[in-house]
């Protein structure tokens, strides 16, 4: 597997897998360039991240028995699958298949949805980060065009498999009127499809400056013209819960 660090989260029981692939996107605000490891090992990842230089990439991966290994004693309640981008992995369905049926876990994936994994039956929810709608920017930020990216999460839903969509508000380049046509969209596939709107905080190299809690309010109320439910996440949350312990 390309499996290289697990945290785990008493509070909640919620295990996450951090998966290492040549991402299918180069999004130049990519928090995993400089960090690697679980944001909830960090007690203020928002300060941290300024002084972080560029990540080397991971070079120790566990097989899936060593993963089997490391969580088999585990409360699992939660798995989530986070990377750059773990549907690529192509053992990511037996690790869901196990975590299903030996743990009664609930799998949520975090993707881009520029592809998808081979078999999604032990999936359960997927949260598709959707940096774009508009080609150009999309194009810009991330190098690559958007087209299968709405048709995979047209895909998804039709299969009949929970989403959520999620969208980072960046000042100057991913404004509100930008979280605004991505609310639209995914109001045009089902108003009932819950978006999270992220406030950016800056990435070393990038020239954007952090989204404040006005931006992210008034990019919300702009959202909820296209669908029902809308959370924000804002840089002065502070972590509700234990924090999380390094597994591997």
């Amino acid at each position: 597997m390309k499996i290289y660090h697990i945290a785990y989260e008493p509070t909640y029981k919620s295990i996450d897998f951090h998966v290492y692939e040549p991402c299918n996107l180069a999004c130049r605000g990519c928090y995993v360039n400089f960090e690697t490891h679980d944001f909830g090992l960090m007690d203020d990842p928002v300060e941290e991240m300024k002084s972080k230089e560029r990540a080397k990439a991971p070079s120790e991966f566990l097989t899936y028995d060593q993963v089997i290994e490391k969580i088999k004693d585990l409360d699992i309640k939660y798995a989530v699958f986070m990377g750059t981008e773990a549907v690529l992995d192509p053992e990511l369905p037996r690790l869901c298949q196990y975590l299903k049926e030996e743990k009664g876990a609930y799998n949520l994936i975090l993707t881009n949805a520029f592809a998808l994994a081979s078999d999604i039956t032990h999936m359960d929810e997927f949260i598709v980060s959707l940096k774009a709608m508009d080609p150009q920017t999309h194009k810009f930020y991330t190098g690559r065009d958007n087209e299968s990216i709405k048709d995979n999460f047209r895909k998804l839903h039709a299969l009949g498999k929970k989403i959520q969509a999620e969208c980072v508000l960046i000042p100057g380049l991913i404004g509100k009127e930008e979280v605004a046509k991505i609310a639209q969209f995914v109001g045009s596939v089902d108003p009932n499809i819950m978006l999270r709107i992220d406030a950016y905080f800056p990435v070393p190299g990038c020239p954007w400056e952090p989204a404040s809690n006005e931006e992210v309010e008034e990019a919300a109320a702009m959202a909820k013209q296209y669908v029902k439910n809308v959370n924000c996440l804002m840089l002065d949350m502070k972590r509700i819960g234990e924090k999380a312990v390094n597994i591997f």
